[in-house]
């Protein structure tokens, strides 16, 4: 399962109470005080992990508690700290604080009609972007936990001989936060269903994408990874299909066109053959509107043409079609089925985003 959007609950742990006590014992009258202090409650930490590469875990585990620090005792004994709490994400997660009207238990509404939490449709003008976790063991401080209370050891002094006061731990910090997954490639595979990106992928890296006889559509993007000579590498997001109105939420819209914000370099698959009745110099087109409408940076971004089928008939006459419309932008003609020219957009994406491995 590939989930990139997901509700949380977070509560770090509170810290222990400080005790009052006072120091018992054989041969030592009027021992004074001896109340030790409470530990501290344990924090919640998410951290960027580049062996993760979905937010599945915290789906079936939407609430994150950290343990709360151990009561201080008599004889100056000190309440231990709980440990914190490593969470594990991806690499790209963006975190962002939602405001304080979800409903305290994340798996319940009141209406049996509301969708669960974990797939309710949010406003993004209620987030607050607090971190972006875009680099391997980046960390964030999700939720402080609580401090330990004072033992009345500490509150002892020449005018309060036995003092009884002593103070309760802190609690720790909690509350609900989005996140969301962009992920982070170096170049992006952009275009319509069935244009061949997922063949592409397979046929460049090690990357085992669903690829089949018949016209279907990739559910998640997935990443591979392209090794060059001189330990050289680059890594290919094959964004799954993209339909005209996708910047207006159309069809999976935005579940797929946030993730080629990241990419420094974007890969416009076309069907030059026209397989199943497109154009792929129309096609070419509504895909850089609907980028742009999206995110007018993206109109910026460098890119390239990719005509994919070249080996079926028809495509001999697009080609030309694609260079006049588009003159000045790279254009590689390939089969990602029987592998023809893809030693040509190795070495264009190796020049365009290839660094040291």
């Amino acid at each position: 399962m590939f989930i990139d959007q997901i509700r949380i609950q977070a509560k770090a742990g509170d810290g222990g109470n400080g005790c009052s006590s006072f120091r018992r014992e054989k041969f030592v009258p009027k021992g004074g005080p001896d109340g030790g202090d409470g530990g501290d409650g344990g924090s919640i930490i998410l951290r960027a992990d580049p062996q993760v590469d979905t937010l599945v875990s915290l789906y079936y585990e939407p609430i994150i508690r950290a343990k709360s620090g151990e009561n201080g005792m008599g004889k100056q004994k000190y309440g231990k700290s709980a440990p914190d709490k490593v969470v594990p994400v991806p690499v790209g997660t963006l975190i962002y604080r939602l405001p304080d009207v979800a409903p305290h238990d994340p798996l319940k509404f009141e209406d049996e009609d509301e969708p669960s939490p974990r797939r309710k449709k949010i406003d993004p003008k209620d987030l607050e972007l607090l971190a972006d976790l875009d680099a391997p063991e980046a960390e964030f401080l999700l939720a402080q936990g609580g401090r330990g209370g004072k033992g009345n050891i500490h509150f002892k002094s020449s005018r309060n001989r036995a003092p009884r006061q002593y103070t309760e731990g802190t609690p720790g910090e909690e509350g609900w936060f989005f996140l969301e997954l962009r992920m982070i490639a170096d170049a992006g595979l952009v275009g319509y269903p069935n244009a061949g990106k997922s063949t592409l992928l397979g046929a460049l890296s090690a990357a085992h994408p669903k690829v089949a006889a018949y016209p279907f559509t990739t559910l998640h993007p997935m990443v591979g990874v392209m090794d060059f000579p001189g330990f050289r590498r680059a890594t290919v997001a094959d964004i799954p299909g993209l339909i005209e109105g996708a910047h207006r939420d159309v069809g999976l819209g935005h579940d797929f066109l946030r993730h080629i914000v990241r990419c420094r370099t974007l890969l416009l698959v076309v069907d030059a053959a026209g397989s199943e009745g497109r154009d792929p110099v129309e096609d070419a087109k509504k895909i850089r509107e609907e980028l742009r409408l999206y995110d007018p940076l993206l109109a910026r971004r460098p890119w390239a043409l990719v005509a994919n089928k070249i080996d079926l008939p028809g495509a001999s006459e697009n080609i030309p079609r694609l260079e006049q419309e588009f003159p000045g932008v790279p254009l590689l003609a390939i089969s990602a089925q029987q592998k023809d020219g893809l030693e040509s957009l190795r070495r264009f994406i190796d020049a365009e985003v290839g660094h040291p491995g």
